[in-house]
């Protein structure tokens, strides 16, 4: 089950995130570079962090005209990215040009495409598309995830089963997810591991449980032990 858990390292500095990376390696199955690594120490973090032999997926959220979103995607795959992130509202030929970036770099990157984050409670989705839901919004979305021919989507645990319906080829990857009495932190839409593993999460993004536990690893051992009973 350990393979399963990607900690998203979201540290201040490279080194910070490589120490950790060695660290946990043993006991998670991979690593997110997120925005704050990409855009402070930079796109190279990727690269070091893949150093440690463990699958890495940059969370750049790409999101421009497709030709844009291309370039990038292929720069992050000749990084070692495992998998790269886009935001599937930017329309399935945005996706495509992430899906056509990452292939050019011959790395077997894949392209994971954002729905609804996690962040986004009920009534913020209907601010931003009214009369809507987030399983209505992540059903459109992951539609558009599976014909640009992206390899999974980012969503909620709570909206894995509008993903086995509409998109069941779609690998899930799911943030937003705390031990049960962690606190939530800026995490609206959260769910257990063991309640996202068994509505059919296929990897789940952990973060401040392990990152920010005073024994990262210990924690790490205690949400696998969790998941595996």
């Amino acid at each position: 089950m350990s393979d399963r858990i990607l900690v998203a390292l979201d540290l201040p500095t490279a080194e910070d995130a490589v120490r950790l990376a060695r660290e946990l390696a043993p006991h998670v199955g991979g690593f997110k570079v997120g925005l704050g690594l990409l855009f402070g120490p930079g796109p190279a973090t990727v690269a070091a962090v893949a150093e440690v032999g463990k699958p890495v997926f940059a969370d750049a959220k790409l999101h421009d005209i497709p030709s844009q979103v291309e370039r990038a995607a292929r720069r992050l795959a000749a990084l070692g990215a495992r998998w790269i992130t886009a935001h599937a509202s930017g329309g399935v030929a945005m996706l495509e040009g992430a899906v056509s970036g990452s292939a050019a770099a011959s790395t077997g990157t894949g392209i994971l495409a954002v729905t609804v984050l996690t962040s986004l409670g009920v009534s913020d989705v209907e601010r931003l598309a009214p009369t809507s839901t987030p399983g209505k919004l992540t059903s459109r979305l992951a539609r558009s995830a599976a014909e640009a021919g992206c390899e999974g989507v980012i969503c909620s645990a709570q909206e894995l089963g509008v993903i086995a319906q509409v998109a069941p080829e779609l690998v899930k990857v799911t943030p937003g997810i705390r031990p049960a009495g962690a606190d939530p932190g800026d995490q609206e839409r959260i769910m257990t591991p063991q309640e996202a593993i068994t509505r059919g999460a296929d990897y789940l993004v952990i973060g401040r449980p392990i990152t920010g536990a005073d024994d990262p690893v210990a924690a790490a051992a205690a949400i696998n032990e969790a998941v595996e009973s």
